[in-house]
């Protein structure tokens, strides 16, 4: 049996899934009677509302059984999939078929259609509304997701989140300590022009001029008095538990984003552990490499999504990982796997900004002259860096389509589990 197969095999053993659909196909004469047309539709819009996924016609969800497709109605099928994507999906879906042997409990083979469903570019609308995939099954969008998807695929041609302004904010709320630091020979002198220049601030649509998000970022002393979700939770634990009796350090870092990068590393930097070894010479072990961490937290802070009200990043230490949670899914039509290959932003201004501000903190190995390195080059260093100290890979996982998880791994003790430690 071809590999694929085997592969897709393997996958429907374990069950459904967010990037896995199962669904039976039955026949009356040349018509299908099951599954239902709006709710297959509703699927695979969903799936791609989500993530990409794999729909397979013939197999029964709630067993798992290959059922099959009869051979002579193979074309059936799959023009009835064709006209679905087009007809009942709107924008049409742009989905590859494919039709496939799977063998059966006895070992036979039993022809199935294959529906492989891109992450797409567009928010797509099924018979009976906006879906989205959540675990095995499909949920209606609620307005506040629906809007926030609309955004990030950029359907209406929105202007960009971080362009936008902040309402309640005046030009008496941005700092001139820190909105001087962007100034060139070159800026126009008045203050006003110059910030609007820089897209700090903008009129609204009554006319009133108010600080952009980019501008309350970078240039407001108090984000969160405007941006009450702007803000790093910072939580270091005793040993490898989430629980609040293991909470050994806590804080909130607030105020402008290469702050709150700056206090976010020095957090990781006191409480985690440093290890030495005295022969032949003294050599000292961090848990942590400071440069992939200060990588880390720079793209947590400059790709999160702003736009999700509630959400904030989190940052979690324990003896043997570093977790950060970035809200908001993947930019653009990135994926996990291409995340050290690609480039992309979802805030262009705050990360030309970022780009701008020199480097205020010790990431260490780093030869950065600014906080942003705009050559794609941190997913890198966050790699090769943390693997290098600890042998092991950090891994990104996406968590719902909603939030980014990294994981760092600790160095372990050369002398065991505390022996050797120095701070």
């Amino acid at each position: 049996m071809h590999e694929k197969s085997l592969d897709l095999l393997r996958r429907i053993a374990l069950g459904e899934d967010s990037s896995l659909e199962l669904k039976v196909l039955e026949f009356s004469g040349n018509r299908i009677a099951e599954s239902h047309r709006s709710g297959v539709a509703d699927e695979l819009a969903a799936m791609a509302n989500t993530v990409k996924g794999t729909m397979v016609l013939g197999v029964d969800g709630r067993t798992r059984k290959i059922l099959g497709i009869p051979f002579e109605k193979l074309d059936i099928a799959e023009d009835w999939v064709r006209s679905l994507c087009n007809d009942a999906i709107t924008p049409p879906l742009d989905c590859v078929i494919r039709k496939l042997f799977l063998e059966d409990d006895g070992g036979e083979e039993k022809a199935v259609l294959c529906i492989d469903v891109p992450k797409s570019l567009f928010v797509h609308k099924s018979p009976n509304g906006y879906f989205r995939r959540i675990g095995s099954s499909k949920r209606e969008m609620p307005p506040d997701a629906l809007a926030r998807l609309f955004q990030q695929r950029s359907q209406a041609r929105l202007i960009r989140f971080d362009e936008q302004t902040v309402p309640h904010t005046d030009l008496q709320d941005l700092s001139p300590v820190l909105w001087n630091r962007f100034r060139t020979v070159l800026s126009p002198k008045e203050d006003q022009e110059f910030l609007e220049k820089m897209k700090l601030i903008a009129p609204d649509e009554d006319g009133g001029i108010r600080a952009t998000v980019s501008g309350v970022l970078m240039v407001c002393d108090s984000p969160e008095k405007f941006m009450p979700s702007a803000f790093i939770q910072a939580v270091c634990y005793r040993g490898n538990e989430r629980t609040a009796a293991a909470q050994l350090d806590a804080r909130d870092i607030v105020g402008p984003l290469d702050v709150q990068i700056r206090e976010a590393c020095n957090f990781v930097e006191r409480n985690m552990r440093v290890y030495a070894t005295k022969a032949p010479n003294r050599i000292e072990i961090p848990q942590f490499s400071m440069s992939a961490v200060f990588e880390a937290v720079v793209n947590a802070v400059a790709h999160r999504d702003y736009s999700i009200y509630g959400s904030r990043i989190r940052m979690h230490l324990f003896s043997d990982r570093l977790e950060i949670f970035s809200p908001g899914t993947i930019p653009n039509t990135m994926t996990i796997e291409s995340l050290s290959e690609r480039q992309s932003s979802r805030n262009e201004l705050l990360s030309s900004l970022l780009a701008r501000c020199p480097l205020n903190v010790n990431a260490a190995g780093s030869r950065r002259e600014f906080i942003m390195d705009r050559r794609g080059e941190g997913v890198p260093i966050i790699i090769v860096e943390s693997e290098r100290l600890s042998g092991r890979k950090p891994e990104y996982r996406l968590i719902d389509d909603a939030e980014l998880k990294l994981t760092l791994f600790a160095a372990k003790s050369p002398h065991g589990d505390v022996d050797g430690l120095i701070s």
